[in-house]
């Protein structure tokens, strides 16, 4: 198998950090909003849609930028996602309009699928077997230093002021050198052996996909209001409460091969839902706002898992002739998940109290878990 360059690895790395955990840049500044724009009507629930409205665009036009990326090409389309990102993302710094500016989102959710699919695509490319396993725990685990160093920085920034979170985004163009010098499109794409047809069970990859960051992704999108509003903490200390998750989500991808080795994708998948699942039991039971930086890494750490268990999957499954169009479907169901996820729990975190919906999300996953080792046992008998 032929040799990768370190800094096309590194490339890599840093394009994926860009990618999911991009959209959390900003969420220490959803609360302040409704200072700012005082008289607008459903000011929570549309500041919650500043982060999720990327995900909008991207599950729905992700299946087809797969497609334009297959025939334009990945390098051509890394280096326009990066600008696009940079200039979309920072919108929020001189943008007056709240509708602007949740339009800005819209645009950034097209270069966000861009560099993801890529990304995917690239490690499908490059590695095989445990190789790729081994490398996507740890590009997984950049995607989460990716998200502490957005949560903290968003966080010191919305401090000073609110728009100063969206210039992170300009990182954008400090990467675009890198994919013009370092990724490497002319390689030949490996297919492992146990890669199998397109046409197989994908669509059960893509349904784990999506319920996995509906569930997920209430960390991001509650747990700001809970630690600010609830707890009256400041910006800087949620988001490091939040980038102490994300941390511990890297940690869990970088767990992920060791499992593997051990364990069915299936398998993986139901440990990591657990985890999560006493993750929100115990953010639930938080009395002192110190306490969550002990108790949300556990549902960080189960969230680490998930996510390079569920892409490995798919990679192992889609032929390697279709990896681009396949990376497509999946980021569109994990984006579509995030796009949902505060859209389907409104009602319950409304009708609970922020906190109490924590224990409730919680226990609901353990009885579904445990219903289904129940029901395996039983089948056994």
């Amino acid at each position: 198998m032929h040799k990768i360059a370190k800094l096309t690895k590194l490339t890599l790395l840093l394009i994926a950090m860009t990618t999911m955990m991009s959209n959390v840049a900003i969420i220490t500044t959803l609360p302040h909003l409704k200072e700012y724009f005082l008289d607008t009507k459903n000011i929570e629930f549309l500041s919650r849609l500043m982060i999720t409205l990327p995900s909008l665009s991207i599950a729905f036009l992700a299946p087809f930028l797969g497609h334009l990326i297959h025939k334009a090409g990945r390098h051509k389309s890394a280096v326009s996602a990066l600008f696009f990102f940079a200039l979309t993302g920072s919108a929020g710094l001189y943008l007056e309009s709240l509708e602007l500016i949740l339009f800005s989102r819209l645009l950034l959710g097209i270069t966000i699928a861009v560099l993801m699919i890529v990304s995917t695509s690239l490690v499908g490319d490059y590695f095989q077997g445990e190789a790729r396993h081994k490398f996507m725990g740890v590009q997984s685990a950049f995607i989460s230093l990716g998200g502490v160093f957005f949560v903290v920085g968003g966080g010191i920034l919305s401090d000073i002021h609110w728009r100063y979170a969206f210039g992170i985004y300009l990182i954008g163009f400090l990467l675009i050198p890198f994919a013009l010098k370092f990724l490497d499109e002319k390689t030949k794409p490996v297919q492992d052996e146990s890669e199998v047809d397109f046409n197989s069970n994908l669509m059960g990859v893509y349904l784990l996909a999506f319920l996995l960051m509906l569930v997920f992704y209430i960390l991001p999108t509650q747990m700001p209001f809970l630690i600010i509003n609830h707890f009256g903490a400041s910006s800087t200390m949620a988001g490091g409460i939040i980038a102490l998750a994300f941390l511990s989500n890297g940690l869990g991808a970088l767990m992920f091969s060791k499992l593997k080795n051990r364990f069915s994708f299936q398998v993986v998948y139901l440990i990591g839902m657990a985890i999560i699942a006493v993750g929100f039991i115990l953010i639930g039971l938080v009395r002192d706002v110190e306490m969550f930086f002990l108790t949300s890494p556990i549902m960080g750490f189960g969230g680490g898992i998930l996510m390079t268990n569920i892409s490995a999957w798919m990679l192992s499954r889609a032929h390697h002739t279709k990896r681009v169009k396949s990376s497509g479907y999946l980021t569109s169901s994990l984006f579509l998940g995030q796009f949902f996820s505060p859209i389907v729990f409104h009602p319950v975190v409304s009708y609970f109290g922020v906190q109490d919906f924590f224990i409730v999300v919680g226990i609901f996953l353990a009885f579904v878990l445990g219903s289904i080792l129940i029901k395996n046992k039983m089948n056994k008998i």
